[in-house]
């Protein structure tokens, strides 16, 4: 067994997941609930994010862990889980900014996150895998960060949570092909899915299909790079051509998924309305 490795304990049926690549057809279509990542708007308190979310016609909130729920704060979470409900709308999860491998050694124990999530009521938790790119992660800290991975998905899983693992640059879930392989090696991990800075349309398609059979959730913005590879946040119905086809592919597959507005051009409160008329019109 590697350095840092843990054993692979069974886990309850209700966590298993599907392989990779043999999803199951079902029949008729499934729910896809419109949302919001709360840390779109990192500077709103969380009741001006529900009353924003209701007037959109949103149905459900990921509340970020870094301000609007911090990592330890049930009293806010509690609080935060009741305004939701009030509004009608539903916690779709806990997006929490906990790096396997690394945050547990530096001060973040995960048995803190998870009980912040259970007081929110949080059906799944998002987390990173680690803090390094897949191509400048040694063996040692890859090893660390699946070992830690399996570690709170069996935590999670015991308490009926979901561990999400967030497609993102500088984690080792940094490509298509790096992610497939972390979310081999940890039974019962799921992915939240949003498309790589950069990557082609064609790509991106692929992306999600390879990936679509561990998918909960999806972060939906438009961005793309200009001539300096630099970011622009442009407006969603500029990228019909790409999300329509992703959110025809989740249809497919008869599952329920929640797909989340994740940051609006110039992170503009006022822009919220149109981005979720476009991505509901969609749906």
């Amino acid at each position: 067994m590697g350095q840092g490795r843990l054993p692979r304990l069974p886990l309850p049926r209700r966590c298993r997941t599907p392989r990779l690549g043999r999803l199951k057809r079902m029949p008729g279509a499934g729910v896809i609930r419109p949302g919001l990542v709360s840390i779109s708007f990192r500077a709103l308190a969380p009741d001006r994010i529900v009353e924003l979310c209701a007037q959109a016609g949103l149905a459900v909130i990921e509340w970020g862990g870094d301000v609007h729920v911090p990592h330890g704060d049930e009293p806010t979470a509690r609080t935060v889980l009741a305004r939701t409900r009030e509004a009608g709308l539903a916690v779709s999860g806990y997006g929490s900014y906990y790096r396997a491998g690394v945050s547990e050694a530096a001060g973040l124990p995960f048995q803190r996150v998870l009980d912040t999530a259970l007081a929110l009521g949080a059906p799944r938790i998002r987390v990173w895998a680690g803090s390094c790119g897949s191509q400048q992660a040694g063996p040692d800290e890859r090893a660390a960060v699946i070992a830690d991975l399996q570690r709170i998905t069996t935590m999670a899983c015991a308490a009926g949570v979901q561990i999400l693992v967030e497609h993102h640059e500088g984690t080792l879930c940094d490509s298509p092909s790096s992610s497939l392989a972390v979310l081999r090696e940890v039974p019962g991990l799921h992915t939240g899915w949003q498309p790589y800075h950069g990557a082609s349309d064609p790509d991106r398609i692929a992306d999600l299909r390879a990936h679509l059979a561990l998918v909960q959730t999806i972060h939906v913005f438009h961005w793309r790079r200009d001539d300096q590879a630099r970011l622009h946040r442009l407006p969603l119905a500029d990228g019909a051509d790409v999300w329509r086809p992703c959110l025809d592919l989740f249809r497919e597959t008869g599952r329920d998924i929640d797909a989340l507005l994740e940051f609006v051009p110039d992170d503009d409160p006022g822009r919220l309305a149109s981005e979720a008329a476009t991505l509901r019109a969609w749906l």
